[in-house]
């Protein structure tokens, strides 16, 4: 029956994200002539779906049915559904909506992706409401149709209209449809789209009642069309750990879940079996088909092995049920569907793209795909072709348009592009395409262009990996070397410090007799990235090895960057007054050869040095200096390490306000550019002003997130004074001299003394926990500390940070702001790496803060807890 209040939510069994969106779905039948008439507002237990305003609609899974009439299912009708529409109840409810508010609708979408699933269910659905298409709705089938002359006379079969010798089928529809309010449905068009569009054009022109839905993998191109293009079901991050319960609110997980029992009674999905079905769903793209052939493969294999052959996708997704189409019963005969219905030139172009890793930009696609049979000037015309057919996604954001393919299109295009001989060619070309960007790259990211530099490269990431990879594998090492001395500054500004270490090793282990200058800037970037894992030995090596190439060279800019990080190792291992005398030549070295930046980036590690050393004055004056040079560059990042210092001098100084204003403001700058190891070291900052505010709970949670990030990067040098200083938050004297002693430990295996200006607070707080308790208990926490292993000792740490209960806790719930915030993106529907990615943290962190979340409301799911949080009124 109809609920007394028609905005009465139905909560029960909500998945989070339905429990954030209202739809407001206006009734089905009559709307193009009553458009005032009332809204009825619904919420479904697994999605959202239209609700007629006259007559309630029984919901199960996402089967819709009208409670209020049945009706007669005459010839032509749409056929019964014979399985669940699964993870599809949005994108019913907007279908439904938009067959009431226009007249012609395409679906569009590549093969298997649920075209005809999705018209059969919303036909049914607008044929079975209330008010619905008075005259019938109607089902033409045209998959078995070849000949495009004989289109009008199937069509006019299934709509039962006769004609007279001499009269054309068309004719005959175009007096049949006039007066009548029905919807017809063309189901696959795409191989007989000119005499669908011919078609549909002349009866929605002649009849006024008449609306159509079609699908097809390319639009219908008519006036006054819909194209529709049908989404994938809606995957989890597969970065991110979530309970079995949870990833059932993922329409890919709940239709591979759903069709894998029904092959094999009995399957379910479970802890031990989650992460490879999750992994399954996301390399299938989240394509239907692809998911049910895959699901139908757990009668005779487990997820990890399906999972583990999805390279061989074509020869493993095979064995579709005998009476569905024949393109449709194996995934490789839907790829040679499509792939046959292109012009060769599009063939050609779709071969080529398939070398593309993470998607393309329209100037990469025709670098790479221009040549032979396909003109430069041809590519955009041949590309919009490829997305008109679904063969190719257009993905709109920021400045440019960009394009990409499924991993199952991605795969079946390779296969064509080995087979037709080209793929070194072209291979070569999509890699010299990349290294031209890398060096254009590796100048604008030392200037004011910096944070736009880095999001083309973020973009990018997946092909100037391959790039790299095919350089790699050459016979000249030279590219490899001049690629990857060109990225080691988006590396480090990314935070990428073992990727970028592992290309460089492996291009100066093939390059020996590469060009000086080539080699010299590699060896000092891995050394570089070595030292920031506080690997000092190996980082020396290769800095020293570099440092002597560059003076060989007469290279002093070379020289100033190599004894700049000589400098920093020094710093690292409390050698302060080496570490001076090197950031001095540096320095003196920049001056004299006109190297703004080098000036800039000296006087800032010279200033580093000087808080460290406790001379607060003289880092303010060398910081200060640095921050206008920085300011005056346009150079992002090194005003954010620029601020960072004058911050901490600052704090050590007593002035807190001033402290607060400058870490504060480099944190925001940090975290809108991405830039990991500032932000990281401004949260550490942060969280020292916090302690010192006697607010222990806001600093054990910006200190927690500080570890995380130093953690993620592999500085193990700032993680022992991380342990120390949460040491300090820890109301557990036991916990306090763990964390003590496990900082100690690291630092005797690293040579890293407590920094001068840290040992004040050091000192004080061993001698609480040692007050507290007792010598020998204090000396056995210290040494248990110090004999754990590093990774047992970071979950130590952050399992107290978040114990720790933060100023700012909710009163009702005892949640702390944090964690607040952290529920609400779980409401959302955001999974833990998204989640991370908003608030600057690791997922792990992330994951720590929603296990608490659990605990304090009692409950162990997203969804319970998206509906505690709203039953008590904290989202």
């Amino acid at each position: 029956m109809m609920p007394q209040n028609p905005k009465t939510f139905i909560t029960s069994g909500f998945g989070p994200r339905a429990t954030r969106y209202i739809w407001k779905i206006t009734r089905l039948g009559d709307a193009r002539r009553h458009p005032g008439l009332q809204d009825t507002w619904v919420r479904s237990p697994t999605d959202v779906v239209p609700v007629p305003a006259e007559g309630w609609l029984a919901v199960s899974g996402n089967a819709v049915m009208d409670t209020k009439r049945a009706r007669g299912r005459p010839p032509g009708t749409p056929p019964f559904e014979v399985s669940s529409l699964v993870g599809r109840g949005r994108e019913l409810a907007e279908v439904s909506s938009l067959l009431v508010s226009g007249r012609l609708l395409t679906l569009v979408g590549p093969g298997g992706c649920g075209k005809t699933r999705l018209a059969l269910a919303a036909a049914n659905a607008v044929a079975n409401a209330a008010g619905g298409f008075r005259d019938g709705v109607f089902w033409v089938e045209l998959d078995a149709l070849s000949d495009p002359a004989l289109l009008p006379e199937a069509a006019a079969r299934v709509l039962g209209v006769r004609w007279g010798t001499g009269e054309s089928p068309t004719a005959a529809m175009l007096d049949h449809l006039k007066t009548r309010e029905s919807l017809v449905v063309l189901d696959n068009c795409e191989h007989l789209i000119e005499a669908c569009a011919d078609l549909v054009d002349a009866l929605l022109r002649s009849c006024p009642g008449l609306t159509v839905l079609t699908t097809s993998r390319e639009a219908l191109r008519l006036a006054g069309e819909v194209a529709w293009p049908v989404p994938s079901l809606s995957l989890p991050d597969p970065k991110s750990a979530q309970d079995p319960a949870d990833l059932l609110r993922f329409g890919a997980v709940r239709l591979f879940v759903e069709r894998a029992a029904a092959a094999a009674p009995g399957f379910a999905l479970d802890k031990d079996n989650a992460a490879d079905v999750v992994r399954i769903c996301g390399r299938l793209d989240g394509i239907p088909l692809a998911i049910e052939l895959a699901a139908a493969r757990v009668r005779v294999l487990s997820p990890a092995q399906i999972s583990a052959r999805l390279d061989d996708r074509f020869l493993l997704l095979t064995g579709g049920g005998r009476t569905v189409m024949p393109r449709h019963r194996t995934l490789k005969a839907t790829m040679d569907w499509s792939y046959g219905l292109l012009a060769p030139e599009e063939k050609l172009l779709f071969r080529r793209l398939s070398v593309f890793a993470g998607g393309f930009s329209l100037g990469a696609a025709e670098a790479v795909g221009a040549g032979g049979a396909v003109e430069g000037n041809e590519v955009l015309g041949l590309l919009s072709c490829l997305v008109d057919k679904s063969l190719v996604v257009a993905v709109p954001g920021g400045d440019e348009v960009r394009y990409r393919m499924l991993e199952t299109v991605l795969r079946y295009a390779a296969e064509k592009l080995e087979e037709s001989g080209e793929a070194c060619a072209v291979r070569t070309r999509h890699a010299g395409f990349f290294l031209e960007l890398s060096g254009e790259a590796g100048t604008g990211l030392l200037g004011e262009h910096q944070v736009a530099w880095l999001g083309r490269l973020d973009v990018d990431q997946g092909n100037l990996r391959a790039a790299l990879g095919w350089y790699a594998n050459g016979e000249d090492p030279a590219p490899a070397l001049r690629m990857s001395g060109a990225l080691w500054w988006f590396w480090f500004l990314r935070g990428r410090y073992d990727e970028g270490r592992g290309w460089l090793d492996a291009a100066l282990t093939a390059g020996d007799d590469a060009p000086a200058p080539l080699r010299a800037k590699a060896l000092v970037a891995a050394g570089y990235f070595a030292f920031l894992r506080s690997e000092y030995a190996p980082a020396r090596w290769r800095i020293e090895e570099g440092l002597a190439l560059y003076r060989s060279l007469d290279d002093a800019p070379g020289v100033a960057g190599a004894v700049r990080v000589l400098g920093s190792i020094a710093r690292e291992q409390g050698r302060y007054a080496e570490a001076e005398t090197l950031h001095s030549e540096s320095l003196a070295l920049c001056r004299e050869h006109g190297d703004a930046r080098g000036v800039a980036q000296s006087l800032n590690h010279l200033g580093f040095v000087a808080w460290l050393r406790g001379d607060l004055g003289r880092a303010e004056d060398l910081c200060s200096e640095a921050l206008d040079a920085f300011r005056n560059l346009g150079d992002g990042e090194g005003v954010a390490w620029s601020l960072m210092n004058l911050g901490f001098a600052a704090l050590y100084g007593g002035d807190h306000t001033r402290a607060a204003a400058l870490l504060d403001e480099g944190l925001a700058l940090s975290r809108r550019a991405g830039y990991r190891e500032a932000a990281a070291w401004s949260l550490n900052g942060l969280g020292v002003l916090a302690r010192r505010e006697d607010r222990p709970g806001r600093a054990a949670e910006l200190l927690g997130e500080s570890l995380a990030l130093h953690r993620d990067l592999g500085d193990r040098w700032r993680t022992a004074s991380l342990f120390e200083e949460l040491a300090g938050t820890s109301a557990d004297p036991e916990r306090a001299a763990i964390l003590l002693g496990a900082a100690g430990g690291l630092r005797e295996v690293l040579s890293d003394p407590v920094p001068p200006c840290e040992r004040p607070d050091r000192e004080r707080d061993a001698a609480v926990a040692r007050a507290a308790l007792g010598e020998d208990s204090f000396a056995g926490a210290r040494a248990k500390g110090a004999a754990m292993d590093l990774h047992h000792v970071y979950e130590y740490a952050l399992e107290a940070e978040v114990r720790a209960a933060p100023n700012g806790a909710d009163p009702a719930m005892g949640l702390s702001a944090r964690e607040v915030e952290v529920l609400g993106f779980v409401a959302e529907g955001f999974t833990d790496h998204q989640v991370a990615g908003k608030l600057y943290l690791s997922p792990r962190t992330v994951g720590q803060h929603l296990r608490n979340v659990y605990r304090k409301l009692g409950v162990n799911s997203r969804t319970a807890a998206t509906r505690a949080a709203i039953e008590h009124g904290l989202i």
